[in-house]
């Protein structure tokens, strides 16, 4: 059994069931959204000290709720792999910019690996960096920044939608109220690879300075990419790098090196 644990209740889950029915043949997965930040994550997690996990802080959260996916003894070491996919959300000024950076540094250092605590992926600002883009392909993607604050002044979702082709996330997700066509999956399967190829050349390009699919995984790892975001955009500059989790963890999650073999 894998579990994927969301920050959002709408956006995170729909770009998911769009994954589920293109790569994921087989398998099964528990999907539940967290319904906050990851600042609130942490703090979350760090009160319980060393008597509890991620599924302890998650069972809480559905404590009332009767759809909640987990029995009251359930671990984190219940579940096979486990991957969270949250926003770095630097516009947060509930917290200072260097207590935001810590923060995430420790997360990243807690969720390194899927079979232990679980892994944690991080949208730079926000999940909305997935629509980012002009019409696919686009060659300019591995210049697009954004200030902080640009983000306090106006939601990222906002700035997006003025800046993208696609005013929604409909290029990549499917429409739960009717059955899709071959070809409409077909066109989001393309779109999706296409995505998956500028954001993880995007990654690489910000961790080496090569526009490049990367040799090795390990190349772009979180911890990696989170690294170079402080070095060389949100320090100096106080902007991000404008980069998406969801195709990472595609890239990171099958065998195959290269986007276009994604999912064989």
């Amino acid at each position: 059994m894998i579990l994927f644990v969301f920050e959002g209740e709408k956006r995170e889950p729909a770009l998911f069931k769009a994954i589920e029915r293109l790569f994921f043949k087989d398998g099964q997965h528990i999907v539940c959204s967290f319904g906050n930040n990851i600042y609130e994550l942490y703090q979350r997690l760090t009160a319980l000290d060393d008597s509890g996990d991620i599924v302890s802080v998650l069972r809480e959260t559905y404590a009332d709720s009767p759809e909640s996916p987990f029995a009251e003894d359930t671990r984190s070491s219940d579940f096979s792999e486990i991957y969270l996919i949250f926003d770095y959300d630097f516009q947060n000024r509930n917290i200072t910019l260097e207590e935001m950076n810590s923060q995430i540094a420790q997360m990243l250092d807690m969720f390194d690996n899927e079979t232990d605590n679980g892994k944690l992926y991080i949208n730079y600002p926000m999940v909305e960096a997935i629509r980012y883009t002009k019409r696919l392909p686009d060659s300019e993607y591995c210049t697009y920044k954004v200030s902080r604050q640009q983000c306090s002044e106006a939601s990222f979702k906002c700035i997006a939608d003025s800046f993208s082709d696609y005013k929604s996330l409909d290029f990549l997700t499917f429409d739960a109220r009717r059955t899709s066509t071959e070809r409409e999956a077909a066109s989001r399967a393309e779109n999706w690879r296409l995505v998956q190829e500028q954001n993880v050349t995007k990654a690489n390009y910000l961790c080496t300075g090569s526009l490049a699919i990367p040799e090795e995984k390990e190349t772009i790892a979180q911890k990696e990419i989170f690294t170079a975001q402080l070095q060389k955009f949100v320090l100096p500059e106080g902007y991000v790098s404008i980069l998406s989790a969801f195709p990472l963890f595609l890239f990171d999650y099958f065998p195959n090196r290269n986007p276009l073999q994604l999912g064989e």
